[in-house]
């Protein structure tokens, strides 16, 4: 298990966001928190705690110039997405992000698109790839949302779509959408469920908000999935220690190495 930091950008500033409030033109966005810190600062503090596979999301426009700036502090290290496509992805990977994740391009009008995500496959290399897999509960099932998690797709997230996508990228990330944001607990079904179906490293995200909440995870992903946590850290108006969850995480994969 690793800890995977984030840095949410919006109108340029690095903030925390209630997800499920983004896209929508007659409901007010819900923001916890808006740094007096660039997305640069943020990027030099992973750095320097020595955490990889952290990821930059762009809600939205405006926010290309923080993201590269993040790129440009801490090369190679960190992932980029938000408004990602077969055109754009080799300038973000040139700029120094080490992945592209993507959702909305290859699910879009509701379904996966093979031909739009094997071109980005084409462009950037499968190593490259994180494919996002965010997802909602309906009908006690698993659905990717788009289009800032607005609107249900097709796709149901379950073994064997899993072990479909798995062949087109490096990692997954799933963000659990009726929790990110909350700090109201994991969806821990979701979970339980991410850590048996997968097989490549995958990033889970979504209502872990002490230290309690990160052993319980550890314990239900049996130590198989990847953490980020976003509000509920001190660093972004929270109160779980962000010194706390690095030495936690290091401590606990230096003993199982």
């Amino acid at each position: 298990m690793e800890f995977r930091p984030c840095i949410d950008l919006h109108d340029g500033k690095v903030k925390q966001i209630v997800g499920s409030t983004l896209g929508y033109t007659d409901k007010e966005v819900v923001e916890n928190f808006v740094s007096a810190h660039d997305a640069g600062y943020f990027a030099q503090l992973f750095q320097q705690d020595r955490l990889t596979g952290g990821h930059v999301i762009m809600l939205g426009s405006g926010n290309e110039e923080a993201a590269l700036q993040a790129l440009r502090a801490y090369p190679n290290a960190l992932q980029i997405g938000g408004g990602i496509t077969a055109q754009n992805a080799a300038r973000f990977i040139e700029a120094g992000a080490s992945h592209v994740i993507v959702t909305s391009y290859i699910f879009h009008d509701g379904k996966l698109d093979l031909e739009r995500l094997n071109n980005l496959v084409a462009t950037v290399g499968k190593e490259h790839l994180v494919i996002d897999l965010s997802c909602r509960s309906r009908d006690g099932k698993w659905f990717v949302v788009t289009d800032k998690w607005t609107k249900f797709s097709d796709f149901e997230v379950n073994a064997a779509s899993i072990q479909t996508m798995e062949n087109y990228c490096d990692e997954l990330l799933i963000h659990a959408v009726d929790v990110e944001g909350k700090r109201g607990g994991m969806q821990e079904d979701l979970v339980r469920q991410l850590a048996d179906w997968t097989t490549i490293p995958t990033t889970y995200a979504g209502g872990v908000r002490s230290l309690d909440d990160l052993q319980k995870f550890k314990a239900i992903a049996q130590g198989k999935l990847h953490i980020t946590i976003g509000s509920a850290l001190d660093i972004f108006g929270g109160d779980l220690a962000y010194t706390d969850v690095v030495h936690y995480c290091q401590k606990k994969i230096g003993k199982e190495v």
